[in-house]
Parts: C-alpha cells; structure tokens; sequence
C-alpha cells in the first residue's frame, strides 16, 4: 500500500519522524510496525502521547492504567493515534527523603522525553501531589498542545461512625495517642478504614488542591477535578479529554495559549476558596517560571486575601472529595467567584472558550459543602503571605486550616537546628516549652533536607497535648502535607540552609507573628541579627555526588518555586538532528 499523508491544517511535527519515504522514515515506522499497527496510522494523523505516572508504588495513580485505556479509546475515536508512555512518578507515599525533591527531576525527564520523542500533544495523566506540577512544568517548558486528566480522590472513610479522611485523620489519631485520648490498637484499626479505595487523598490535600489548580488554570475539562477515582463519571472524563486532545493538535491550542497571568490569578483565588493546600504555592510559582509569567509569591498575597473560603473540607472544615463532587464540585465554586468579581471569566480553557462559559449554569446541590459566602469557613481566606526580619522574602500561612487566638502572638522561640534534633527532643517531658511558645525549626528547606519535606506541621509535645492545647505555632522553612492543618508559618525565605535569619534564631529569642499585619518579626536588635548572620556557618547535611548533590547547587528558594535553576523557562518543541 503507498504511504499517502492525510491532510492536515498543517504538517504535524510526528511527521519529522514517519513522514515520507526515505531511509529514516522507514527504519522510524518500521520499528512502530513492529507492535502490529498498520501503515495507514501514519498517514500525518496526530500522534497523541498519553503520559502515565502509573506505578504500583505511587498508590495514588495505581489505576490511571485503567483510565489510560479510555483516553486511547477517545484518541482513536477522534482520529488520532494514541501512545502511552510510561513517566517518573514522584510518590509522596514512598520516595525519601520526600518526593519534593524529585519533582524536578521528573519534570526535566518528562519534558525531554516530550521534546525527543514523535508527539503531536500531550495527555497528562497524574494524580499523587508531585506527579501533576512536574508534567504541568514539563508540558510547559515545551509547549505542545497538552491536557491533565487527573486519577481523581479515594471514597470517604468511615471509622467508628466517623468519616475520617486520608492525612487529617493520620494527624489527628497520632495526636490523640500521644495525649491518650486514643488506644495503638484503635490507631491501627484506623489504618485500613482511612484509605478504602483507588485514588488520592479523599480531603483537600496537595492533590485534591492541584486537581483543582489545573481545571481553574484551564489545563483541564470542567469537572475534572473532583469526579471520584471508581466513579464511572471518571472514565468517562478521561475518554472525552482523549477525544479533546486531538482537536487540540488540529487548532494548535498550547499550553501558552492557556496559562496566562490572568489564569494564574483565578487558581489563587480558587485556592482561596476552597481551603487549598499550601503547597500549590511553590508548584504554581514553579509552573509560571516554566511558561514565563510574571507571578509571584506577592500575587498569592493580593489575589487571595479577599476571598472567602466556602468549601466546607477537611482539613479546614467537615466533609470530604466525595460530597464535593456530589454538591457540584470546582463549577460551582468558579461560579461563585465569577459573580463575586473574583473571576477572570474570559481565560481561556482547554475546552477552547472561556472559562465562564463552562461554569455560568453550575448548580450548587449542598449548600453546607459548597457554602454562600455569607456562611463562609474563613472570610479571609486566602494563603497570607508573612515578611519580616525573620523572612525576608516571604513565608506562608493557610488561615483557614490555622487558630484564631494565634493569628496574633508573641512568643519564645522552642529552636529545633534540624528534623533529627526535633525527633530526638520533642517528647522529652524535661523540654521547655508551654502553649506559648513558638517551635522553630531549620534547615528543612529546598536545600536543607535536602528537597523541602512535609515536616513544618510539627507534632505537638506530649507534656502540652495532655493540658488539652491542640495548637501552637510553627514556623520552618519546611513544606506540610496540604491534609494537615494548624497554626503552620513554612516556606521561610531564605531558608537556614542558604543562610536566611532563620538560621540564627536561638531558644529564648521572642517572635511576633501578626497574621493581619502580614508581619513575622525576630524581636532581637538589628545589630546583633547582623553579628549572628555575620558568624554563621552552614551545617546541614551536604550531597557529594549524584541527584542530591544537583538539586542541593542548583534550587531555588521557596520564594520562586524551588525549582532548579537551569530549568526555568519554554525551550520549545524543536526537533533535534536525526542521527539515523
């Protein structure tokens, strides 16, 4: 049969690989031919990668294989040629020291693997808190046309009469241990009723937050967000983004196209809305540095500061993904933000219209789950921003998640120089330390831990948990899972590591933090912060080789993503010189 390309709006970039007849088209089909497809496959149809973050050890995304099967199905249907291709899956249940550190990684692999390989477009298949940055930074650093389908959240759990979510309720229970309020034996009993199906996190953790980050960004169909991972809805969502993607190629609909700064402001204030984690600030400033947008921690402050959080979620409220998605799930809170002004409702959205147009008839089915504005959790809530001598370039805080007799205080320093040091001293009954003071931890920064662990909800001491205190505050340069909760102050910029006040500060030392005011304050004089920082040395713990040794030289503060250095920016989808 003679090789006759269809016709196309244009010559597909797949077509640098298989189109024609010399010798390298045919040793590129050839070898494609060998898993049994026809000639006719291409023939310039689109050829759609469907990226997979698939992995028996990201429990998150163990069955996006499943739903990888009804993209091919959508691809097919819309007359492209479907290729899963599996990719770095960065779990946050496994990898140590944290997958953080690997988020990077995976985005600089992925994104190589997009640019050297023959894709037209992209599916994004993620689910687990770091496999969705690191694709959205991939897909943006290379700039094919490109949709997220995401794995979608676990069912509720249910313990003792309790809905019980995945991560709180592991913060909660481990507590309530420590001040004897629950038996080890009802603790592992917990353990199998928590996590009761697929899917990620069944409360507005990382990945329930950054599942809706990309449909408010636009990266993916209206509705994606919160469809739970064994509802048939699911299935369906994923086979209708297979059928999108390939109308995507057709248009040349990109990322660029999409993730403008005017998307970026609507996913902060959704993150506002519905009590989002604190770590969509570091992937959403990281995805940014990608596509070249000027958004910054200081856009975090001012577009999330008037707006109500009205998703009634653990870990800052009651329910759980489930009744998210059965009240109307992210529609109807962009709804809400688009009446409210809140919203850039002409951003544009992989559907190819605008954003307003997808969510203008949602339909709120519980107002207790999704709530007016007039009954909101928090009116303010939005991720403060805190700037200080303390935090130069800024460290973050989730009102909605914190206590409000602690949004203003003062208070002695509680120093921990390194997570070892805090393991080793925070249930000893001889430490000093009341509800009053301030736990303050260092060196668990992007280079510190190294790779920014989920460390800063620091577990309370026992001698205070058995007064029946629930809160403190914290402050580190550390990250904290978005299931946790409490009066948390992370992100602290610079970090220890890299020399930022934080590294000086010393047990005793009184802290002010004015949540309000946007202030965190070290209350010693300026000239003996000036001595101290002129005498420090570093003492974390330092990589000699390896992944380590480059994320180690190479990241950047929290302040701007923490993500590699030489990583930043779009460098195109240019074809590199055939070597065959």
């Amino acid at each position: 049969m003679a090789f006759t390309p269809a016709k196309w709006p244009r010559r597909l970039r797949s077509q640098e690989w298989y189109g024609g007849t010399s010798r390298d088209s045919i040793y590129h089909r050839g070898w494609m031919r060998n898993q049994g497809y026809p000639e006719d496959l291409f023939d310039g149809r689109p050829i759609i990668g469907i990226l997979n973050t698939w992995s028996e050890l990201t429990p998150c995304n163990g069955h996006l294989n499943e739903l990888a099967e009804k993209v091919k199905a959508g691809i097919w249907e819309a007359g492209g040629f479907p290729v899963e291709v599996p990719v770095f899956s960065a779990s946050e249940n496994t990898f140590r020291p944290t997958a953080m550190m690997f988020r990077n990684l995976a985005a600089m692999s992925i994104e190589e693997q997009i640019r050297g390989q023959p894709m037209d477009g992209c599916v994004l298949m993620v689910g687990c808190d770091k496999t969705t940055p690191s694709l959205l930074m991939a897909a943006a650093s290379v700039d094919l046309p490109s949709i997220v389908v995401t794995g979608g959240p676990m069912l509720n759990g249910w313990f003792q009469g309790e809905r019980v979510g995945a991560g709180t309720h592991l913060w909660r229970f481990s507590e309530a241990v420590k001040a004897g309020e629950m038996t080890q034996e009802d603790f592992l009993e917990a353990e199998a009723a928590v996590t009761r199906s697929t899917g990620t996190c069944n409360t507005m953790g990382t990945a329930s937050s950054m599942a809706s980050m990309t449909e408010a960004l636009g990266m993916a169909l209206s509705g994606n967000a919160a469809i739970p991972a064994v509802d048939s809805r699911r299935r369906v969502m994923a086979q209708m983004s297979g059928r999108r993607i390939v109308q995507m190629v057709k248009d040349d609909l990109k990322p660029s196209d999409i993730l403008t700064k005017e998307a970026f402001e609507n996913a902060v204030r959704v993150n506002g809305a519905i009590g989002g984690s604190t770590n969509a600030v570091v992937h959403l400033l990281a995805i940014a540095g990608r596509i070249e947008v000027d958004f910054t921690l200081d856009d975090w402050d001012r577009c999330g500061r008037d707006v109500p959080t009205i998703v009634n979620l653990q870990p800052s409220g009651e329910y759980l993904m489930e009744e998210f998605f059965y009240a109307g799930g992210l529609p109807v809170v962009l709804r809400q933000l688009g009446q409210d002004g809140l919203l850039h409702k002409d951003a544009l959205t992989v559907s190819g219209g605008a954003i307003w147009d997808e969510v203008k008839e949602a339909k709120n089915w519980n107002e207790d789950v999704i709530r007016p504005v007039e009954r909101a959790l928090t009116a303010q809530g939005g991720i403060a921003v805190l700037k200080g001598n303390l935090a130069p370039k800024g460290s973050i805080l989730k009102p909605s998640a914190a206590s409000e007799h602690l949004l203003v205080h003062r208070g002695p320093a509680v120093v921990f120089e390194d997570i070892d040091d805090y393991k080793a001293r925070i249930n000893d009954d001889a430490l000093d330390v009341d509800e009053n003071s301030i736990l303050v931890l260092k060196n668990c920064g992007p280079k510190g831990y190294p790779g920014m662990a989920e460390v800063g909800n620091m577990g309370l001491p026992p001698k205070v948990l058995k007064k029946g205190v629930t809160d403190m505050i914290r402050i580190s340069d550390a990250r904290m899972s978005g299931t946790a909760y409490g009066t948390v102050i992370l992100h602290t910029a610079p970090e220890a590591a890299a020399g930022g006040p934080l590294a000086v500060v010393k047990t005793g030392d009184m802290i002010e933090v004015d949540v309000p005011a946007r202030r965190l304050h070290l209350d010693i004089p300026d000239a003996e912060l000036a001595a101290r920082l002129a005498d420090w040395a570093p003492h974390h713990e330092r990589a000699t080789s390896g992944y380590a040794w480059l994320h180690q030289e190479h990241v950047e503060g929290a302040d701007t993503g923490a993500d590699l250095t030489f990583l930043k920016g779009c460098r195109g989808n240019a074809v590199g010189k055939d070597s065959h």
